[in-house]
């Protein structure tokens, strides 16, 4: 049986390896030139962490990643308003802890496993159109050639020219701010006492988010829908020195519209939608990529089997309404309203059992089984 992926991300390669592992034959189409080069996302869950050294690549990942063991919730002109610590799930999972580690570190990885699996990419090869009969689905790309599979899998992120050739509906909301993420070299740890690796920083007037990957800090800021680009990216500097009063190096630094979409469909005859393609969220709480890599899994596990496939499909789309969209968007609402949460963030950090209740939804692993709490 043939598979045919359009997107070559750590979505679609965790899927391409999965199925090659399973005796498929798996062509992955990919638009750039190469494996994506930019930071994206950072974070690996711990049921993320299962999955991936079930499939073989997790140990390669740890080698280029660093482990957080808490997160913390900050005041911008204050101390620490709560620290959570993972170490509570030590029951619930062999990883009590967030990887941190830039998603194009990974995709290497991936890239590599599937080429000893017999499998490749095919680059400059983006997918902009789609036909399918009963039995089978084929990938048309710019140039005009076809790709045909038994199954199309589409992992070519939110503007999914594949979901787009099935006329998919791909409703949900774009937030009234934009997203402003700077990459620094300073070192924020000798800068702010006690920084955690993850920290979410409310403020009246300017919340915003200080994250650690191994190359660089990160630092996200909303940003307000209407003004130019370019004046937002001017005044970075003011806005860093905000943060900590020296001159800041930035490596690089994006501006980006925020959505929460999830698609009508995740299957759709012969074609099945994951990560971004299927569903688009904020990046608060570091759901995007991990649920993507969940889907991921869950498809590959279930291809071949109809009714598997159309049970999973079904348990993703639901975990991604009901689930991811509900959590992202509540740590949005509560960084904009930290007077409503401070108190109960407090109490939750002094409460081990309330905190990993609360733990085992932020990490993913409730949206993935049941437990006991």
């Amino acid at each position: 049986m043939r598979v045919v992926i359009a997107g070559a991300g750590p979505v679609g390669l965790t899927a391409a390896v999965g199925l090659a592992r399973r005796g498929f034959a798996v062509t992955v189409l990919e638009a750039g030139s190469g494996l994506a080069a930019e930071s994206r996302a950072s974070t690996y869950h711990p049921p993320t962490l299962e999955m991936l050294a079930e499939l073989g690549a997790l140990d390669r990942l740890m080698e280029r990643g660093l482990v957080s063991h808490t997160f913390q919730y900050r005041e911008r002109r204050g101390g620490v308003v709560a620290e959570l610590d993972m170490r509570l799930l030590a029951g619930d999972t062999p990883y009590p802890y967030r990887v941190q580690c830039e998603q194009s570190k990974l995709t290497p990885i991936l890239l590599d496993m599937l080429r000893a699996e017999g499998g490749d990419v095919v680059f400059d090869a983006p997918v902009v159109d789609v036909v399918q009969d009963a039995g089978t689905a084929t990938a048309i790309t710019a140039d005009g050639t076809r790709y045909t599979g038994d199954w199309l899998i589409g992992a070519d992120g939110a503007s999914s020219r594949v979901r787009k050739a099935l006329n998919v509906q791909f409703e949900g909301i774009t937030y009234p701010e934009r997203f402003l993420v700077a990459s620094t070299e300073e070192d924020l740890e000798a800068l702010i006492h006690g920084i955690a690796a993850v920290n979410y920083v409310f403020d009246p007037e300017e919340w915003l988010v200080l994250l650690r990957t191994p190359d660089h800090w990160r630092v996200l800021f909303p940003t307000p829908e209407d003004t130019p680009d370019e004046v937002e990216l001017a005044r970075l500097p003011e806005r860093l020195r905000g943060v900590v009063d020296v001159e800041w190096k930035v490596a690089h630094s994006t501006l980006y519209r925020v959505h929460q979409r999830v698609a009508a469909d995740f299957r759709t005859g012969r074609v099945v939608l994951v990560g971004d393609a299927a569903h688009v969220n904020n990046p608060l709480g570091g759901m995007g990529l991990n649920s993507g890599i969940h889907d991921a899994v869950a498809v590959t596990a279930a291809l071949g089997d109809l009714d598997a496939l159309d049970a999973a499909c079904a348990r993703r789309r639901e975990v991604a309404e009901s689930y991811v969209q509900k959590i992202t968007h509540s740590n949005w609402e509560q960084l904009r309203d930290p007077d409503s949460h401070k108190a109960g963030l407090r109490e939750l950090a002094g409460d081990p059992v309330r905190a990993r209740a609360h733990l085992l939804r932020t990490s993913m692993i409730a949206s993935l089984r049941t437990v006991d709490v």
